[in-house]
């Protein structure tokens, strides 16, 4: 998982996608240009704190925008006919940490997304049965995306799942291999009849699909906690001073700074902490001597080949009514360097940081805004990344903040556990 704090343009995650070259261009101004409106009408022209609590109205505004937590459940994904099936969960969460869904039978996805590590691995970059380009982000709060992958190569979490099981790199898998395996292990085979009502179809593609829209069932029912941000956003709600003051100085001074002067929350907004779309934060485009990481240009040209897409015959929404995103998605020339903007909750407990997990802690990630390097920017339109300049005290604040959004679990307990109605005694 990496950090993006104040990184360009800022589309709202739950905007639909809309045809044409520059509207999402277009979209960001607009919305930065309401803000700056609706915040110059907020803010009194004193800038004195709303009720002693610290924060102008402006402020405050931003703040409540990042609650409550935990968020409405959203509905079932209309593109997987199991999501939030029972028998699904436990089946996919029994796939999610087997190695026998790899070439070398060594290999789950748990490797690189490990419980104990908020569902990351602590690699710069993941080790499958080689190791990667990337660094492997958290699965958790994955659930209803518009965009899967640090490219964005894919439209739906069901898709994403297919990805590292056929990766050579990560798992090493074909359709044929993974649909012998589910047919040939016994506890497999039950676990699918239990999820689908059938068994194995002879498409071994089709169970590849259906594997992978249990894993991705799994995945969706794994949610993170409240945390302290949580608590003061909700005493900040109702005006309660004494709850207020339980949250710490610091942690307070740095959330000044990131709803504020550091512009952090445009791209990472909402309960969340992201607007899940794409931005260059001024990385490095080199995943190895001689081989470019081109982002989210290359990420929209593998997306709209992917026959696993929201378009294609594998969805299960008929009426392709998720799939207006993929539908009028353009490739265009800004697109190359840019990278998912992460979500920041437990983000403290998920180091190394960005798509390449090139900055090893916080404190790395608040110098690389503090000193960015604008010349390395190659983005085209609006900007509103400039170096923040933060004295050393100010980084401690930004990243009390940041420590802040952590539900405080060590180890992630996992919700669902596999049914034993298919165990193999």
């Amino acid at each position: 998982m990496t950090s993006s704090l104040g990184s360009p343009r800022a589309p709202s995650a739950r905007q639909a996608a809309r045809p044409g070259r520059r509207v999402a261009a277009l979209a960001g101004r607009c919305a930065l240009v309401v803000s700056a409106a609706l915040a110059a009408v907020a803010a009194p022209a004193s800038g004195d704190d709303t009720a002693g609590t610290g924060f102008a109205p402006d402020e405050v505004a931003r703040i409540l925008s990042h609650g409550p937590w935990p968020p409405p459940v959203p509905g079932r994904d209309p593109s997987n006919r199991v999501s939030g099936n029972a028998d699904a969960i436990a089946f996919g969460e029994r796939l999610f940490f087997d190695t026998r869904l790899s070439s070398t039978g060594l290999v789950s996805c748990a490797r690189c997304h490990q419980p104990g590590r908020y569902f990351t691995d602590g690699h710069e970059r993941s080790i499958g049965i080689a190791p990667t380009d990337r660094n492997a982000p958290t699965v958790v709060d994955v659930r209803g995306r518009r965009w899967y992958g640090w490219d964005g190569s894919h439209d739906n979490l069901w898709s994403q799942s297919i990805r590292p099981l056929l990766d050579p790199r990560e798992m090493g898998m074909t359709p044929a291999t993974v649909a012998r395996t589910i047919r040939r292990e016994q506890d497999f085979a039950c676990r699918y009849r239990m999820t689908y009502h059938r068994d194995p179809p002879a498409d071994d593609r089709q169970v590849l699909v259906d594997v992978a829209k249990a894993l991705a069932a799994f995945q969706e029912s794994l949610a993170s906690g409240r945390t302290p941000f949580d608590d003061f956003r909700d005493a900040l709600a109702r005006g309660d001073r004494a709850a207020m003051a339980r949250y710490p100085e610091a942690a307070k001074r740095g959330l000044k700074i990131f709803v504020g002067r550091g512009s952090c929350s445009v791209c990472h907004v909402g309960p969340a902490f992201t607007n899940g779309e794409f931005h260059d934060i001024g990385l490095g485009f080199f995943a190895a001597p001689g081989r470019v990481d081109p982002g989210r240009h290359a990420g929209i040209a593998r997306l709209r080949a992917n026959s696993y897409n929201l378009l294609g015959r594998y969805s299960d929404d008929p009426a392709r009514t998720t799939a207006t995103s993929t539908r009028h998605v353009v490739q265009e020339h800004r697109n190359f360097g840019e990278f998912r903007v992460p979500g920041l909750r437990n983000v403290a407990a998920t180091a190394p940081y960005m798509h390449d997990g090139s900055l090893k802690s916080l404190r790395e990630v608040v110098r690389h805004y503090s000193e960015i390097d604008e010349e390395r920017l190659h983005v085209h339109g609006e900007r509103i990344l400039r170096p923040l300049r933060l004295t050393e005290p100010e980084s401690a604040d930004l990243v009390a903040f940041l420590e802040s959004l952590g539900d405080g679990t060590p180890v992630f307990r996992l919700t669902q556990r596999a049914r034993p109605a298919c165990e193999v005694l």
